[in-house]
C-alpha cells in the first residue's frame, strides 16, 4: 500500500506554505538584550560622525538592555509601550512610545521616543511595521498627533518619516551630548494621527 492518495507523478512541497516571517509585538522582559543590541548599533550608526568618540564609546548593548528589562519588568504609569519587529524569532527593531514630553506639547499629543531598525534588516519592511504600530497604540490612547526628534541632519530618517506622514512643524532643539557641552541640533517631525486624520 502507498502513502500517495493518488496516482500520478509529480513533486510534493513538504512546507506548510508561506510563513509570517516579519512582525511587529509588544516586548517582553525577555527581548531587553536583543533590543539593547539594536539600540546600540543604530545609535553608533546614527550618531557616529555626530557626537565625539568618547559619547559613541558608551553606546554599549548592556546598559541599553538594562534600563528595558527594568522598564519591562516595572512599566512606568501612563501609556508608555514598547514594541518590537522581529524577523522569525529574531528581535530587529523596536519603537517606544509614550505621552510627549515637550514642553509646548498638546495634551492629546504622543510621541515616538525611540525608533531603531539594525541595519542588516533595513528595507525590509520592519520600520513601515513600527511606525504604524506606534501609531495605532497611540491613537487607542486617545492621541491625536505624534512627535519625533531626530538629527536636523538625518536626511534618510526624514525621508523615511515624511513618507510615512510625518512633517517638520518648526521645533527644534540643541540637545547638550557631551559633558563638555556640545550640542545636537535635533528637529521635530508631526503627524496627526486623529480619528479626522486617518
Amino acid at each position: 500500500m502507498s502513502d500517495h492518495p493518488h496516482d500520478h507523478d509529480h513533486e510534493h512541497d513538504p512546507s506548510p506554505g508561506p510563513l509570517a516571517d516579519a512582525s511587529v509585538r509588544r516586548a517582553r522582559p525577555n527581548d531587553a538584550p536583543a533590543v539593547g543590541l539594536v539600540q546600540a548599533v543604530v545609535f553608533r550608526d546614527t550618531y557616529g560622525s555626530r557626537l565625539s568618540p568618547e559619547v559613541v564609546a558608551a553606546f554599549e548593548p548592556e546598559p541599553f538592555a538594562r534600563a528595558w528589562r527594568e522598564s519591562l519588568t516595572h512599566p512606568p504609569e501612563g501609556v508608555y509601550r514598547l514594541m518590537v519587529a522581529c524577523a522569525g524569532d529574531q528581535v530587529v527593531g523596536a519603537v517606544a512610545t509614550g505621552p510627549s514630553q515637550d514642553p509646548d506639547a498638546e495634551p492629546a499629543w504622543g510621541e515616538v521616543s525611540l525608533l531603531a531598525v539594525h541595519p542588516d534588516a533595513r528595507q525590509q519592511g520592519h520600520g513601515s511595521r513600527l511606525v504604524n504600530a506606534a501609531v495605532d497604540l497611540l491613537r487607542e490612547a486617545g492621541a491625536e498627533a505624534v512627535t519625533v526628534w531626530l538629527p536636523a541632519d538625518d536626511e534618510a530618517t526624514r525621508t523615511f518619516l515624511t513618507a510615512s506622514g510625518f512633517g517638520p512643524d518648526g521645533a527644534y532643539r540643541d540637545r547638550v551630548v557631551s559633558p563638555d557641552g556640545d550640542a545636537l541640533r535635533e528637529v521635530r517631525l508631526v503627524a496627526g494621527i486623529g480619528a479626522d486624520e486617518g
